[in-house]
């Protein structure tokens, strides 16, 4: 009997904690993306006459760490046409089916949770700069705990 549900993308995302996932990760089935995102410049914009919108998002979205895999993918195409729909939901008089279209592009272009998940992809930890020198912060006190309160008897005093 054929297994899963009745659409490709039917049932829970695959869970990287997960002890089944991380077997399929050990063969190399999870990307992991830089935090810092992709550098350099956008791809040209393939569409039509974009708008200043349009360019906007594009140049945002194209800084992410997704972007990285959507070049190797080559997804110009498909993120433009996400950027030329995200702009048009912005409106305030966009159709519902227009909004339901966006988020099946943010699922497919990994740039929601679950789309990360499906494209098993993750971003890896932001790696971190040294702290500026800058006021030093008291250490938080320390409450005593309910142990800290408790007195050892030796025995045979007290009776």
């Amino acid at each position: 009997m054929p297994r899963g549900g009745a659409r490709t993308v039917s049932g829970p995302p695959p869970d990287p904690r997960s002890l089944k996932s991380a077997a399929s990760m050990d063969k190399g089935g999870w990307r992991t993306l830089p935090a810092e995102g992709r550098p350099g410049d956008p791809p040209e914009w393939p569409l039509t006459e974009p708008t200043g919108r349009e360019l906007e998002l594009w140049d945002d979205l194209w800084g992410k760490p997704q972007a990285l895999a959507w070049e190797d993918m080559g997804q110009e195409l498909e993120v433009a046409l996400f950027v030329r729909t995200l702009a048009e939901v912005e409106r305030p008089d966009a159709r519902v089916d227009i909004k339901k279209m966006v988020r099946g592009y943010l699922d497919s272009l990994g740039l929601s949770v679950a789309g990360m998940n499906r494209n098993r992809w993750k971003i890896a930890p932001a790696t971190e700069e040294p702290p500026a020198a800058g006021p030093v912060v008291a250490a938080p006190v320390r409450r005593p705990s309910a142990r800290d309160r408790l007195k050892v008897v030796p025995s045979g005093e007290g009776s």
